[in-house]
């Protein structure tokens, strides 16, 4: 439904004008390219190069990536972002509570993805390894854990983890379990539920049709 909202709101001309500005990588505008493409929104996604990046970073909000413009108006942070376009758009939860569930899972994620800074910290490649293995055996475990229980207790599983539809929350989750998969295919076999989820989440209107046409990047 959100699609075929936001698609008619943007053929009126009635959406806000949206600019998007990151590396050309999906980092941590991915989830914000989702809540786009779920909810039929048009969007510019500009994507800066590194070596341009010293000349512009002092006209960003707060020196950094990734932050957008609506009608103009710098807005930073990417969960900020998400969540704007997202209440703006019908993707944010049913009422307040699943508003607030749907903060709280997205929160649940940052916590888990600030255990993968080595990934960008360690510069020995043999020490990096061994934490990767490390991270997957062991430090990512509760997290999924937690991640499917939250998901069993909605729906039994078969919908969404916040509600009967599609949030915001999604996105940013099934955007980080995709990085997991990228650093090893087999974390989620133990959580067939949650790969079931994840899937799910790939498969819905607008998403599925942007996992095919975005930019192949290294992250």
């Amino acid at each position: 439904m959100s699609s075929i909202l936001g698609q008619v709101a943007s053929a009126l001309g009635m959406n806000p004008k949206y600019k998007l500005y990151y590396f050309d990588a999906r980092g941590r505008a991915e989830p914000i390219r989702w809540v786009f493409a779920y909810c039929g929104v048009d969007y510019e996604d500009i994507r800066i190069a590194k070596a341009d990046w010293p000349a512009k970073k002092g006209s960003t909000p707060f020196g950094q990536l990734p932050y957008m413009e609506v009608d103009g108006q710098p807005l930073a942070e990417s969960y900020a972002m998400a969540r704007y376009v997202a209440r703006k758009h019908g993707a944010a939860g049913a009422d307040d509570f699943e508003a607030a569930q749907a903060d709280a899972i997205a929160d649940y994620v940052q916590d888990a993805a600030k255990l993968l800074s080595f990934m960008y910290t360690e510069s020995d490649e043999k020490k990096k390894s061994e934490l990767k293995t490390e991270f997957i055996k062991t430090g990512i475990q509760p997290y999924l854990k937690g991640f499917e229980r939250h998901l069993l207790k909605n729906s039994n599983g078969e919908a969404f983890i916040v509600g009967k539809n599609p949030t915001w929350a999604d996105f940013v989750l099934v955007v980080f379990l995709d990085v997991l998969v990228s650093m090893d295919a087999t974390v989620l076999d133990n959580y067939q539920p949650l790969k079931a989820y994840a899937q799910r989440v790939h498969d819905l209107k607008g998403i599925k049709e942007w996992l095919v046409k975005r930019p192949v990047t290294q992250f």
